[in-house]
């Protein structure tokens, strides 16, 4: 959502939005519709939502765009729909390293010190297409899946602007993207969420419990209880593993 809200803020003429269909969320299983087709409904944008996208063939077809702008949609695209135009995928990785659907938290549960934002055209392959631009990221101690996110939009919006200007222009420019060093982000599960004093280190913990914020949170078992874990430092006291205990209004935790 916050990609389309950048080029539709920056003057980008969009003649139709594309959009996975509206599904069931939350307990009582109501109807909601993905934050993009929100999105685009609010701000009186054409709005699209096949159950597979070779079903929005004809429309975009007939619409002759210059490009497609493409981000996190969660479907593999049909040849028919790669073959009309450069379908352009703002992506927060330094890819081939992270590939997949959750990068940023990937990089940041494995410790990276450096990542980025590409834009690259979209192939058949998960996140295989040819580079067209490249922007790094420092990422510091401190830096969280929010901040990064906030960091790829504002490298990778420009970015894609300039992309598909170069498609409208016909100048579009690519790199063969590398095969060494290929990694994949795999979807989170709840095991990825878990951390455990007794196998993680200070750094791993730490690591993890940035990743999941601000989205989801890390969770730690203490007896028979859960607890959600949205921020974290390293102590100095020294704590066995898995034990704890509270310091005020602290909970403190030995890995």
């Amino acid at each position: 959502m916050e990609v389309l809200r950048g080029l539709l803020e920056a003057g980008v003429d969009i003649p139709l939005v594309l959009s996975q269909p509206d599904r069931p969320a939350g307990r009582k299983r109501v109807l909601t519709p993905p934050p993009v087709a929100a999105f685009a409904r609010e701000h009186d944008l054409p709005l699209l939502q096949p159950e597979r996208a070779g079903e929005a063939f004809s429309a975009l077809q007939a619409l002759e765009p210059a490009a497609v702008a493409i981000c996190a949609y969660g479907q593999i695209l049909p040849d028919e729909l790669l073959a009309l135009c450069p379908w352009l995928n703002l992506h927060p990785s330094l890819l081939p390293r992270w590939r997949g659907a959750a990068p940023i938290e990937r990089m940041l549960m494995a410790g990276d010190v450096q990542t980025g934002v590409v834009i690259m055209q979209t192939v058949a392959e998960l996140d295989a297409g040819p580079l067209i631009s490249l922007d790094q990221i420092a990422v510091d101690n401190e830096a969280d899946t929010a901040l990064i996110e906030q960091e790829a939009l504002r490298l990778g919006v420009p970015a894609l602007m300039r992309a598909i200007e170069a498609a409208a222009a016909g100048s579009l420019d690519a790199v063969t993207q590398a095969t060494d060093g290929v990694t994949y982000a795999a979807k989170l599960e709840r095991a990825d969420r878990l951390i455990d004093p007794t196998l993680h280190t200070v750094a791993d913990t730490l690591n993890r419990i940035r990743a999941l914020h601000p989205q989801i949170g890390a969770l730690l078992m203490l007896g028979s209880e859960t607890f959600t874990i949205w921020r974290a430092t390293a102590a100095t006291v020294e704590l066995a593993p898995g034990a704890c205990t509270i310091v005020g209004d602290e909970l403190q935790v030995g890995c």
